[in-house]
């Protein structure tokens, strides 16, 4: 799912000419260049039709050193599954050892080429060297995953004049691809593949949780294929440590399988080796539904999946309207009600996905407005609540049950003023009940199981500054944080680690925090918005406020931003994107149904959430 969507010099109208035909671009990657002195930089080519197919045409006899190099940039932006293409450019040698799936290193434009000169009375030596340059956007790894990148790219590609033949050939080069951002976008998609959370379960249902895992694939290179070998590969290696595969260790498509197709009732057979042939039927179903979640969203789609054993027979048949009852996830669950405060700070809600405007108190001492609140949390069950005083010092959990009392606060900040004490709370899938207290002297982020008992202290190497907002994702492995350092205000991803004995207070991490949104610098409000991605709200440098859903990864998902809305104070989702966006605005409790515009839910209010 996608998820979660200057500089080098334009090419000259000759370079830029294609052959256009049944679908397909032929890139002319040979035209008449200088032998020396600085090339012009391969810019990004304009975005394609995405069913347009896209590839290289090899070097011309005599060709000089600038076309080769330019040549072969632009291979490397071709839909060519094995870039052969691009191994014409380089010598035998090079051509062998060049790993083109080791990574992709993404610039803000095409990257530039300059010549490397020569030492006067050396230019006739057959060799040459050009520098490729640029800003570095991205990078994504041998293992597809993305990650922001920043900084000078500087690389250097050597040439030789074959002995043999007379043709330049490029001898040495970076391992790799590289290519301008909009290449990298007409190219990759970024599609979720599945895995199952460690040791952790819904609350409510023993089912284990499925977690998304963002990689990235090659667009029109047999994506379905890809996603399934990736899947079989494992999790990425951010993302391991916390979720298991039912595929058995070892297991890949049967030898001699190199693609992958649905039949014509939507069925798609995934002939496996011998290291899956004697998986039972409950283990054969999780296989199943792994690979089920992972293409739901790809075309063709997929209903039905068969997994055969490495002499055909068949393991297990399985559909996707039974995946849901193999393995919890967040996506697919349809929240009852949208929660909020309303002007007496009490509790209210209205019906999931309703079109309605009129909200009830919540049952229980909640909505009875036995405390005023300024934040609300609602566990995923719907069955209890947690909500922070409107001084931020006081945390109560309380049943959403008639007649259900409060209580004293189960948590309690001593911060001196309501900046510095205690942020919205969040439930995540087991039940727990997940807060930050902004204390100065004491700043700390919080875990309460179910939502009492003495409040865990959760270890966080790595963090640099103040936790001000807090959300888990629904999987239970996953927690976005908004962390103010020094005035600016960046959202962070974590991996949530548990590890103790049974029977013994868990120790509780979050581990390896990364970067959401590398090009903004204050974020203001953020909720989950699916499997994989959130909606935030903030600002670049000296930039405006603005609207956006953002990839875990840090990459934009394709689609539309969000319709803009001015006086964005609170944002509220659900990881089912079928239910409206929600927000606190300057126009009070506003919601955005799919194709449709902003809408006033009430005038008064505040805290939007949706349950978690």
């Amino acid at each position: 799912m996608g998820a979660d969507r200057a500089g080098g010099a334009r090419r000259k109208p000759a370079r830029a000419a294609a052959y256009v035909a049944m679908g397909v671009v032929v890139l002319a990657g040979c035209a008449s260049m200088p032998d020396s002195g600085d090339l012009r930089g391969v810019e990004s080519t304009p975005r394609q039709d995405t069913q347009v197919r896209v590839f290289a045409m090899p070097p011309r006899e005599d060709a000089s050193q600038g076309e080769i190099v330019q040549g072969f940039l632009e291979a490397l932006t071709s839909d060519d599954p094995t870039y052969k293409t691009a191994r014409l450019y380089l010598s035998a040698k090079a051509a062998r050892g060049w790993q083109p799936e080791q990574s992709t290193t993404v610039l803000a434009d095409g990257p530039s080429t300059d010549a490397v000169r020569p030492p006067v009375g050396q230019e006739d030596t057959g060799t040459f060297t050009y520098t490729l340059t640029g800003d570095r956007v991205a990078t994504v790894d041998s293992q597809q995953a993305y990650a922001s990148a920043d900084g000078k790219y500087s690389k250097a590609v050597h040439l030789t004049k074959d002995a043999k033949s007379g043709q330049w050939r490029i001898d040495e080069l970076p391992q790799g691809v590289v290519m301008g951002e909009s290449d990298f976008q007409r190219n990759y998609m970024s599609v979720n593949k599945y895995y199952f959370a460690s040791n952790t379960s819904a609350a409510t249902n023993p089912q284990p949780i499925a977690v998304a895992d963002p990689v990235f694939v090659r667009r029109r290179v047999d994506p379905m294929t890809q996603m399934v070998r990736s899947l079989l590969n494992g999790p990425t290696s951010w993302l391991g440590p916390v979720v298991r595969s039912s595929f058995p260790t070892g297991t890949a498509l049967r030898k001699g399988v190199t693609s992958l197709t649905p039949d014509d009732t939507n069925k798609l057979t995934v002939p496996l080796n011998q290291k899956a042939s004697r998986v039972g039927l409950a283990r054969c179903n999780e296989m199943a539904t792994q690979i089920l979640y992972t293409l739901q969203t790809m075309t063709p789609t997929v209903d039905e999946v068969e997994l055969q054993a490495a002499n055909g027979a068949q393991l297990c048949l399985y559909k996707e309207s039974s995946a849901d009852a193999v393995g919890a996830h967040g996506a697919v669950n349809r929240p009852g009600y949208l929660y909020f405060l309303d002007d007496k700070h009490r509790v209210v809600r209205i019906a999931g996905g309703s079109r309605g405007t009129q909200a009830e108190p919540v049952p229980g001492a909640l909505g009875e407005g036995v405390k005023q609140l300024r934040s609300v949390a609602v566990s995923r069950d719907e069955e209890t609540g947690a909500g922070v005083s409107l001084d931020g010092k006081s945390l109560y959990v309380g049943s959403l049950v008639s007649g259900a009392s409060l209580g004293d606060p189960v948590l309690t900040s001593q911060g001196k003023t309501e900046a510095d004490r205690l942020t919205a709370p969040s439930w995540d899938a087991q039940g727990d009940l997940w807060v930050a207290d902004q204390d100065p002297k004491k700043p700390r982020l919080l875990l309460l199981q179910e939502g009492a008992g003495e409040p865990i202290a959760v270890e966080t190497p790595g963090l640099d500054g103040r936790v001000e907002s807090v959300r888990v994702a629904a999987d239970g492995v996953r927690i976005a944080l908004v962390v103010e350092k020094n005035g600016k205000r960046s959202l962070l991803i974590g991996r949530i680690q548990r590890s103790g004995a049974a029977g013994e207070t868990p120790v509780v991490s979050v581990l390896e925090l990364r970067s959401a949104t590398p090009d903004l610098e204050e974020i203001t409000a953020m909720s989950w918005a699916g499997d994989s991605r959130l909606v935030v709200v903030g600002r670049e440098q000296q930039g405006v406020l603005q609207m956006r859903y953002v990839q875990v990864d840090g990459s934009t998902p394709e689609g539309p931003a969000p319709a803009a809305l001015t006086g964005v104070k609170e944002i509220a989702a659900s990881e089912n994107d079928k239910l409206p966006l929600v927000a606190y605005s300057e126009d009070g409790i506003v919601r955005l149904p799919n194709g449709a515009q902003w809408q006033k839910v009430v005038k008064t209010g505040s805290a939007p959430v949706y349950p978690g």
